[in-house]
C-alpha cells in the first residue's frame, strides 16, 4: 500500500481509480516541483484517462494498460475535436506517468512506445511591434484621435501597472514568476534579478539602472501609500497591498493593449510581452542560446520558434523591397 502525501482528488469519482496515480502526482509536485499550471493539467489528464479505463475496461492492472487502450482513449478525444496541442499534452502526461511507473517497478515496460502524437501545426509567437513598445515606454496612446493621451495615470496603480509592463518586456519573465518575484531576489550592486522557474529552476536575468531605479521608487512608494502591504513579494495589488494574482495581471495586460490600440495581435496577454522580450532580441542579432537562457527554457526548440519570427520579418522585407518580389 502505497503512503500518499496529497489529498486524493479521486475521491469525487464513482470508478475506482489505480493508488499509483496518487504516488506519481506526490513526485511531480514534491520532487519534481512541476508548476501549479502543470501539475493540474496532468492530475485531470490522468483522472480523465483512468476513468475512461474504469468505464470502459473495468479498470485494469497497470501492468495490462496496453497501447491500445490508450490508442482507443485519444481516438476518442480526437473525434470530439480536441485540440491536437491539448491531445499531445495528454499524451505527455501519460509518458511521464508511465515512465516513472517503469522506475518504481510496477511495471517492467511503458505502453507509450507505440503510441504516436498528433501533428500540430507551428504557430509563431504573436509580439508587439518595436513601435509599439516605445509607446508604452513614452506614456503615450496609439489611439487615433487620442494620440496625445498618457496610457497610465500618475497614482499608485498607473505606477505599479507601468513597471508591470517594463518588467515583463525588459527580462521575459513569465506571469507566474512575475507574481512571485521577492524584494530579495532583486541584485542591486550586481543589476540582475534572480528568478524561480519552472521546476524551481533559478536563473540570472541582468536588468538596466533605468530598471532598477523605476523598481527602487516603486518599492518607496508603495510603503508610503500602502498600510501593511504584502511583505513576501515586490509587486502588490495597488488597492489592497495584497499579493498579485493572474487574473487581475492578465485583464490589466489586455485592457491597455487593446484600450490604446498598441497592437493588432489577437492574442493580448502578458505572456505576449514574453514574447516580445525574445523576438526583439533575436531580431537585434542576439545568441540565440544566451536567449534561451534569459528564458529559462529547458530545451533550444522552444528557443528556437523564435527564429521564425525574424525569418518572416526578412520576407516581409523582401517581398516590399525587391523589385522581383
Amino acid at each position: 500500500m502505497f503512503n500518499f502525501t496529497i489529498i486524493n482528488f479521486f475521491v469525487l469519482s464513482e470508478a475506482p481509480l489505480h493508488p499509483a496515480v496518487d504516488r506519481f502526482l506526490s513526485y511531480i509536485q514534491l520532487e519534481r516541483r512541476y508548476s501549479a499550471h502543470t501539475f493540474t493539467a496532468y492530475r485531470q489528464d490522468l483522472h480523465q484517462f483512468f476513468t475512461f479505463l474504469a468505464k470502459e475496461y473495468g479498470q485494469p492492472e497497470l501492468n495490462a494498460i496496453s497501447h491500445q487502450h490508450i490508442r482507443t482513449w485519444l481516438a476518442g478525444l480526437m473525434a470530439e475535436k480536441q485540440q491536437p496541442r491539448t491531445v499531445n499534452r495528454k499524451i505527455s502526461a501519460l509518458k511521464s506517468f508511465f515512465k516513472y511507473m517503469v522506475r518504481l517497478g510496477l511495471i517492467s515496460q511503458t505502453p507509450m512506445t507505440r503510441v504516436t502524437a498528433p501533428k500540430v501545426s507551428r504557430r509563431l509567437p504573436g509580439f508587439i511591434d518595436e513601435k509599439g513598445m516605445q509607446a508604452l515606454e513614452d506614456n503615450r496612446s496609439m489611439r487615433r484621435g487620442q494620440e496625445d493621451a498618457s496610457i497610465f495615470t500618475p497614482d499608485l496603480e498607473g505606477h505599479t501597472h507601468r513597471l508591470i509592463f517594463e518588467l515583463l518586456y525588459h527580462t521575459g519573465i513569465r506571469l507566474s514568476e512575475l507574481i512571485h518575484l521577492q524584494e530579495r531576489q532583486v541584485d542591486t550592486g550586481n543589476l540582475s534579478i534572480k528568478v524561480l522557474g519552472k521546476g524551481s529552476k533559478e536563473r540570472i536575468i541582468p536588468i538596466s539602472r533605468e530598471l532598477l531605479a523605476q523598481l527602487q521608487d516603486y518599492t518607496a512608494r508603495k510603503r508610503r501609500e500602502l498600510e501593511n502591504p504584502a511583505a513576501d513579494v515586490l509587486i502588490v495589488h495597488p488597492g489592497s497591498g495584497r499579493k498579485l494574482y493572474p487574473k487581475y495581471v492578465y485583464n490589466m495586460v489586455r485592457g491597455y493593449l487593446t484600450r490604446h490600440q498598441i497592437t493588432t495581435i489577437t492574442r493580448k496577454s502578458p505572456h505576449v510581452l514574453r514574447h516580445t522580450f525574445a523576438t526583439h532580441l533575436t531580431n537585434n542579432g542576439a545568441d540565440i542560446n544566451a536567449i534561451k537562457e534569459l528564458l529559462g527554457h529547458s530545451s533550444l526548440a522552444a528557443t528556437q520558434v523564435y527564429t521564425h519570427n525574424t525569418i518572416e520579418k526578412l520576407k516581409d522585407v523582401f517581398r516590399q523591397a525587391h523589385p522581383k518580389a
